[in-house]
């Protein structure tokens, strides 16, 4: 009997599997070897990660099932990455301002600087060619936390048209509980504006299991930011109350998204900015989205003042990745951050980060099964 509970204890323990850090090549891109890191925990979690735009190219979470499935966004291979056709950032690290900036225009000292308009009228995600499509410096980094991967990038003085010499240092980290945690931080030579975040795309039924809108999604958040036609934040805050935008409770993603209403007709779905009721708080819950089908729970913990909840609503199927075609609204995005355009509105949480002092920031994306 003894030599029986001593064997099922062996295959219990070689079920679980050892935290590790693996490493591939990946391609190249400017000139340089481009490295796919592999983040794999004790539960078989497993995460990888490429050092060209400190990209998430993959996510493993199990569901009810204990059944493993990828519930992010990605591409298999460097080359659709690179691709100028590649427009959405998918799992990419966005910098050195993510969200928008009205026109491409804002003051900083008394200096009036231009960066790239890309988007309409306006700059999204840092430029032409924003943090997304740098080659970050990697090293391997796990400890008791878990296995992990740093990544270095230094955006020079001037770069897409941003004042000071920006070093940006990103953590990726995957603990035992199935929480992934990305840790940045920043330092300038000059004053400058900062608004870093990750644009990864769920869909906790899995890439390729179809539609988000019958997802649950609970955001701690009593007001959002209202956008103006080219999404550009009108400078007020409003209460979600009696809006579509009001997910304080559990709610149908698709139950509201195609009401008649102005703010979804401008992001032509969810494309906004919800204002966060605890900034600074990482043990608050930010977000929370519940998969019915498959039991899959994402927990959002940010210390940031803002998440911009986005459905998709650019995606059309034209381009293909791992699970198949990225159609309209088969994935979501929570990116935690301060506020769109914020350089331009002085009553939003400044985004303005000072000579020799730091930049710091973490969020965690927690999985469950329910």
């Amino acid at each position: 009997m003894m030599k029986r509970i001593l064997a099922l204890s062996v295959l219990a323990l070689s079920a679980m599997a050892a935290p590790k850090t693996t490493k591939q090549p990946f391609g190249t891109a400017d000139g340089q070897q481009i490295f796919l890191y592999t983040l794999t925990n004790a539960s078989g979690m497993e995460v990888k990660i490429t050092n060209y735009g400190g990209t998430i190219t993959s996510l493993k979470a199990p569901d009810r099932n204990k059944k493993f499935a990828d519930v992010v966004l990605g591409f298999d291979n460097l080359d659709q990455y690179t691709a100028k056709s590649n427009t959405g950032h998918f799992g990419a690290l966005i910098g050195r301002y993510g969200n928008r900036i009205a026109k491409g225009v804002f003051q900083l000292n008394g200096h009036t600087y231009h960066v790239p308009v890309n988007d309409g009228p306006n700059s999204l995600h840092g430029g032409i060619r924003g943090f997304d499509r740098r080659v970050w410096r990697a090293k391997e980094v796990s400890s008791d936390e878990g296995p992990g991967l740093e990544l270095r990038y230094t955006s020079q003085d001037g770069e897409e048209g941003y004042p000071g010499k920006l070093e940006v240092t990103v953590r990726y980290t995957l603990d035992d509980k199935n929480a992934l945690h990305v840790d940045y931080s920043a330092t300038t030579n000059k004053d400058t504006v900062v608004n870093l975040t990750n644009h990864t795309y769920f869909n906790l039924g899995g890439a390729g299991s179809g539609s988000i809108l019958n997802e649950k999604l609970m955001l701690n958040a009593d007001r959002f930011t209202p956008v103006d036609s080219t999404l550009i934040p009108t400078g007020k805050i409003q209460p979600v109350a009696g809006t579509p935008f009001d997910f304080r409770k559990a709610t149908e993603i698709g139950s509201r998204i195609n009401q008649d209403d102005e703010q979804l007709k401008f992001g032509r779905g969810y494309d906004h900015n919800f204002v966060l009721n605890h900034p600074g708080d990482l043990s608050a819950i930010a977000a929370r989205v519940e998969d019915p089908n498959s039991g899959r729970v994402l927990e959002v913990h940010t210390d940031q003042p803002g998440v911009q909840f986005y459905t998709g609503n650019f995606l059309d199927g034209s381009v293909s990745g791992i699970g198949g075609p990225f159609t309209h609204r088969s994935a979501l995005c929570l990116e935690t951050q301060h506020y769109p355009d914020s350089p331009n509105h002085p009553d939003f949480p400044s985004t303005i980060l000072r000579a020799g002092q730091r930049f710091h920031s973490v969020t965690v994306f927690q999985f469950q099964t329910e």
